[in-house]
């Protein structure tokens, strides 16, 4: 999740009162923003080893992956990601066969060998006989990923309405929100029968 915005408002919300809803000052002060990259686990519910930084570049998501594989280095990981550069990267595939004991050569970007294009790293990448493997959600499928079901309830529950006075505001408040969803989580429980929609 990008670009999450630490904004604060120029003037204190008035709150509600009989007969008068609550009232929020439109203008407001940008402190700056945060990018969270997290793990969801789905048969718990929990959100896993969250990263908060300022970008979410390709060595970021590398490093978040490594901390996450780090918690349990001898574990079968299986991360549902979507279609985004960063996970198919150069920098993941090489940590993944490190990780996995793969001494194979990768070859080189836009050249040749496992690293050549980004269908060939995500081939490597979902392997299903790696210790560590990616499944890639088809585009424009986020429903499928249940970290963005849980990315709505953080907007709705903290930032939509939030007031922060700096990123580092920002960041508690996330912190203090995973700690407290992570508290009582559930899996969520999919609804959906399978029929078709009807027209």
């Amino acid at each position: 999740m990008t670009a999450i915005q630490a904004l604060e408002r120029a003037a204190l919300t008035q709150p509600m009162r009989p007969g008068r809803p609550e009232r929020r000052e439109f203008e407001y002060i940008r402190h700056g923003t945060l990018s969270l990259i997290a793990n969801f686990e789905v048969a718990t519910g929990r959100m896993v080893l969250p990263s908060l930084g300022p970008t979410r570049t390709e060595a970021d998501f590398a490093a978040h992956i490594d901390r996450t594989i780090a918690s349990d280095p001898a574990a079968v990981w299986v991360f549902l990601v979507d279609q985004l550069n960063t996970h198919q990267s150069e920098t993941l595939v090489r940590l993944v066969a490190a990780r996995c004991g793969i001494t194979d050569d990768l070859g080189a970007k836009e050249s040749h060998g496992m690293l050549q294009s980004m269908a060939s790293r995500a081939a490597f990448l979902s392997e299903k006989t790696h210790r560590i493997q990616f499944v890639y959600v088809p585009k424009h499928t986020s429903w499928l990923n249940q970290v963005e079901i849980w990315f709505s309830i953080l907007v709705r529950r903290v930032i939509k309405r939030g007031n922060f006075t700096s990123v580092d505001d920002l960041h508690a408040r996330i912190v203090a929100f995973i700690e407290y969803f992570n508290q009582t989580a559930k899996p969520f429980r999919w609804t959906y029968t399978g029929r078709p929609l009807v027209v």
